[in-house]
């Protein structure tokens, strides 16, 4: 656990030394507090005390983000050979993952950080539940933590970041909005399957105050086989020298 702390750690610091993280964080605030406050759909429209429009502007706006912080994570270590050097520190390459995994959810979770004050100003304004607000956040968390699982794992797949970056895209407009689309082609069995694979059907389920644990074991799953994946591409390499 140290040494992934340890690579968790110096991702960190990459992030805010390079200014990813600023920029991340800023343009993650100022799309959701302008669809939030200002746009024709804000709070204000809905005369009632909720964080239902921000919940919805964070659905699609970390959709977009997290491919972008993920992109470079190991295509980047490929390419520049690097990845070489932390296996020589006797590191594995679950705790690679790991460590990487954890930097980004951190900086997504800090992100989210910033937006509490939107829950104390609009809890001001009236009586807020704050059940949908815990799981509304719950459901951020987990949704960003699928992502970065998909986002390592397409970058563990190339040396390009821009390839990365449409690779994970590419793989998560599948569970974003393509399953939920056809879910609705079909009926029974069928229909059923394509709308569990849907991941807005389990966050909009959190984001309404309800915890369920098949919605839990959902983002679970999409997390350890993403990560187990990403570590799998990793391991190829020793497979092949």
């Amino acid at each position: 656990m140290q040494k992934t702390w340890i690579i968790t750690k110096r991702e960190l610091s990459s992030f805010f030394d390079s200014l990813i993280a600023y920029v991340m964080i800023v343009l993650f605030l100022g799309l959701s507090g302008i669809f939030t406050w200002l746009v024709t759909t804000n709070i204000f429209v809905g005369n009632q005390a909720s964080l239902g429009t921000f919940f919805g502007v964070a659905f699609w706006s970390l959709f977009f983000f997290i491919p972008a912080i993920t992109m470079r994570m190991i295509a980047e270590e490929n390419r520049a050979g690097t990845i070489e050097l932390l296996i020589t520190k006797a590191v594995s390459d679950g705790q690679i993952v790991m460590g990487k995994f954890l930097a980004c959810l951190i900086l997504v979770i800090i992100a989210l950080a910033c937006t509490l004050p939107y829950y104390i100003t609009i809890s001001q304004l009236g009586n807020i539940d704050d059940g949908s607000v815990i799981g509304g956040y719950l459901g951020l968390i987990l949704l960003s933590a699928s992502y970065i699982s998909i986002g390592l794992f397409a970058s563990s797949l190339t040396q390009n970041q821009i390839v990365s970056f449409l690779l994970a895209l590419l793989i998560s407009v599948f569970f974003h909005f393509l399953f939920d689309a056809i879910s609705a082609s079909f009926s029974g069995v069928a229909g059923e399957i394509f709308n569990y694979l849907s991941i807005r059907a389990h966050y909009d389920s959190m984001s309404r105050g309800v915890i369920d644990s098949r919605d839990i074991i959902f983002f679970g799953s999409i997390i350890s086989l993403g990560l187990l994946l990403a570590q799998t591409m990793l391991s190829k390499r020793n497979w092949q020298s």
